[in-house]
């Protein structure tokens, strides 16, 4: 494919932070899954009372809310990046950026046709709305906002859709003040975060198991899982300061990079899965686990060999055309 050549503009890829994307999308694939097959639903339909699932419990503990946050997060950066580089490429930014999300919103409009609960459409809004904020107010604002809002939509609602512009504000004021680099390095500051999630996390957990059921809808539930999500996110920093970064990244850099294909292409198999194996008779979440398990190392390794080739993930490539509003070659040697 020929285009004509994209501005260059000095930018840096932060390979723990597409890591920590990475290992982000692979928490929410365990949630989607059982979504999109609504393991279980039959025996609901049919009245029958509901049955224990160790499994599940154990994923309202350990996944359920906790990584969700962190997308969230990782999509206010990503949207801090970009607009750096339309700063620097375009004299009308807010105009690159409208594009990028307006794009994204459509993609996720698409894929409502087999997974109506995807993010996709909802991060496209959302971040429309505070796109004003992070085009024209100062990163302390923008810091403050995320803060207040953040605190207010776990604190009354236990997070949710609520909680989703203050994450973005906080992610996009934390790319500006560098925390990127911060998480790479993993200092002291990472070290003392880390520790205070940790600590915190013991009694959230405990209160969590005051409101038993899908943490989702419960307050305890969601303070929980916000408190976790901390509790990953700098706990992997930690160990990509040691000989555990090769692995971290060989498993989970190729599927950040490539997120938003992987995130669309595993609701499109989930969906089409659903069709051929009866998961809504299912009375465990065991099943649904193993297959995304499955899915995702597939996944990792395909996106390897897809990078190894080219510079974007295909549904990543189309996104950037549309953002820029110009042809982008795909293929990697020519790319970088």
């Amino acid at each position: 494919m020929t285009s004509s050549p994209t501005p260059a503009v000095p930018t840096e890829r932060w390979r723990f932070v597409d890591s920590l994307r990475g290992f982000a999308l692979f928490g929410v694939l365990l949630v989607n899954a059982i979504d999109i097959v609504h393991v279980g639903i039959t025996r609901a339909l049919a009245g029958g009372a509901p049955v224990a699932d160790p499994v599940r419990d154990a994923l309202y503990l350990t996944v359920q809310t906790r990584f969700v946050p962190i997308f969230v997060f990782l999509f206010g950066m990503s949207l801090w990046f970009v607009l750096t580089g339309a700063r620097a490429r375009s004299g009308r930014p807010w105009l690159v950026m409208l594009r990028r999300l307006l794009t994204l919103a459509v993609i996720g409009g698409l894929l409502l046709v087999v997974y109506p609960g995807n993010i996709l459409l909802e991060y496209g809004i959302v971040g429309l709305l505070v796109l004003p904020v992070v085009l024209f107010a100062p990163r302390w604002l923008s810091l403050s906002l995320g803060v207040a809002m953040t605190v207010v939509a776990y604190g009354l609602l236990g997070g949710g859709l609520a909680a989703t512009p203050g994450l973005m504000l906080l992610g996009a004021a934390a790319a500006a003040y560098g925390i990127p680099s911060r998480l790479e390095k993993a200092g002291k500051a990472v070290v003392v975060v880390f520790l205070a999630a940790v600590t915190v996390s013991v009694p959230a957990l405990l209160w969590q198991l005051t409101q038993p059921g899908d943490p989702r809808f419960t307050l305890a539930g969601g303070i929980a899982g916000l408190v976790m999500a901390i509790a990953y996110l700098t706990g992997l920093a930690l160990l990509w300061r040691t000989p555990a970064q090769r692995v971290i990244a060989a498993i989970f850099e190729p599927l950040g990079r490539m997120a938003l294909s992987n995130y669309t292409a595993a609701a499109i198999v989930f969906a089409g899965l659903a069709h051929v194996i009866d998961f809504a008779g299912m009375t465990s979440v065991l099943p649904v686990i193993l297959v995304s398990c499955a899915l995702i190392g597939l996944q990792s390794v395909l996106s390897r060999m897809w990078l190894d080739r080219f510079a974007y993930g295909p549904v990543e490539w189309v996104w950037r055309m549309a953002t820029w509003a110009r042809p982008v070659r795909l293929r990697a040697e020519v790319a970088r």
